[in-house]
């Protein structure tokens, strides 16, 4: 395994963390922070995260396809988020984790279609 994926299975498990704390977070907060499908998202992007460590460390032919799918969610995550941040600092660094997971997944799809 090289130092590129074991960078971006750290990261992914970043993410899950960050996602799964955010979510009890936004649940205390209530109202649109809340909602289902804000918390929806939440809870697909933290669980591609954790099947994209699982791909990635038992080195499947088919990594890359789901580093891509995890690339998507994690972007999709932190825009939701962009939405509702205001000056919430959980918020902004779920929004950077998710940038940052994005980032590394997209470069391992890369990597793999090369």
């Amino acid at each position: 395994m090289d130092e590129e994926m074991q960078k971006c299975i750290q990261l992914c498990r970043d993410c899950h963390a960050m996602c799964t704390q955010t979510i009890a977070h936004c649940l205390k907060l209530g109202g649109r922070h809340a909602a289902p499908e804000h918390i929806r998202l939440f809870l697909d992007c933290a669980q591609i995260c954790t099947t994209t460590v699982d791909y990635m460390l038992r080195g499947s032919a088919v990594h890359d396809r789901v580093c891509r799918l995890c690339a998507d969610l994690c972007m999709q995550c932190g825009k939701d988020c962009e939405q509702m941040a205001g000056d919430d600092q959980m918020v902004k660094q779920c929004i950077e984790t998710c940038r940052k997971c994005a980032e590394s997944c997209e470069r391992m799809a890369s990597q793999a279609a090369a």
